[in-house]
């Protein structure tokens, strides 16, 4: 439950920094065709669904472990509802429009040439073997720096335990 809460908050900050923000398209950007063209030729969808889906997987894993070291009675079926809302909130995660939400911002900063030579490049097999092995290096990337993240997070947690800590009361001066 915790999890699920941490993350729907994140997730609220972030959808609402990003509705701050307004893109000015330059005069020669790519249309969103162009962009929806990348977009397919790179697979985007597919690959931020295994992101999305690696990213939450790891913070489950980091939770579970912190929920059971601050909750040791917690239940089997908590933790397997908490997976089930994970899971449940991949699936309905807005990936399409987040893609459309992404084409501004593809259009602010690469011209409709950029936009084309990355589709070139990509439809190629060096570029299909790229996108191909990416999600397979970042998994093993991940994986290698995992155990540093989990660390930094433990430290971050404890040294906010202790800022918590009520303040202790000055020696007496008997």
């Amino acid at each position: 439950m915790r999890f699920a809460s941490l993350l729907g908050a994140c997730l609220l900050v972030a959808a609402s920094c990003a509705a701050q923000v307004t893109i000015d398209i330059a005069p020669d950007a790519a249309s969103k065709d162009d962009v929806k063209k990348l977009f397919d030729v790179m697979a985007s969808r597919e690959q931020m669904q295994d992101m999305m889906h690696q990213m939450f997987t790891q913070m489950r894993s980091i939770s579970r472990e912190q929920m059971k070291k601050r909750q040791p009675d917690v239940s089997d079926e908590e933790l397997a509802r908490m997976d089930r809302e994970s899971e449940d909130l991949i699936r309905h995660f807005p990936l399409d429009s987040m893609l459309d939400d992404m084409i501004p911002v593809y259009q602010r900063h690469f011209t409709k040439s950029d936009i084309d030579a990355l589709t070139t490049f990509y439809s190629s097999p060096p570029g299909q073997k790229f996108l191909h092995e990416m999600p397979a290096v970042t998994a093993e990337a991940m994986k290698a720096v995992y155990p540093k993240i989990q660390a930094e997070v433990e430290n971050a947690i404890r040294r906010a335990e202790q800022n918590e800590a009520p303040p202790k009361a000055p020696p007496s001066k008997d």
